[in-house]
């Protein structure tokens, strides 16, 4: 017998929604992310402070993700040769700018006696296709693989 019978029943995931205002320049293509909310549906909150945390942090990878990683990798040894944050380039503070991250108050009594589910990357995972999706509203540019780099908005 599963400890959670109603896991058999019901489908226990967090949910998640991201909103990305961003702005292109029309010269070199650089883009910078002006506001970023993420909304999340994830059950009872434990501890709000540490929940909110989790979530921007999460955004800001999300962030770095979208206009920053790339690994590169030797196609002779299929070693990553930027392996260190010297060649390795994610989001700095100057990168961010105004990101909130808000939740429904609720409790999933299906999930465990707590009502709580998991929020441990929830906050990633619509961040850069959020960011992606802005910047094609705003150009018009449809970029399907990231970094978005300014040159793929010059083309």
């Amino acid at each position: 017998m599963p400890d959670n019978p109603d896991a058999e029943m019901f489908a226990i995931h967090s949910f998640g929604a991201h909103f990305a205002e961003v702005n292109v320049h029309a010269d070199t293509g650089e883009i910078r992310v002006s506001r970023m909310l993420g909304v999340f549906s994830v059950g009872r909150i434990i501890n709000p402070r540490m929940a909110r945390s989790q979530f921007i942090g999460g955004m800001t990878m999300g962030l770095s993700m979208a206009l920053h990683e790339h690994s590169v990798m030797d196609p002779r040894f299929g070693h990553v040769v930027n392996h260190d944050l010297a060649g390795y380039h994610i989001a700095a503070n100057a990168d961010i700018g105004d990101l909130d991250a808000i939740w429904l108050d609720e409790s999933d009594p299906h999930a465990n006696p707590m009502g709580s589910r998991g929020i441990g990357e929830i906050g990633i995972v619509g961040a850069a296709a959020a960011i992606a999706n802005a910047a094609y509203h705003a150009t018009g540019i449809r970029i399907r693989d990231l970094p978005l780099t300014p040159d793929k908005f010059l083309g």
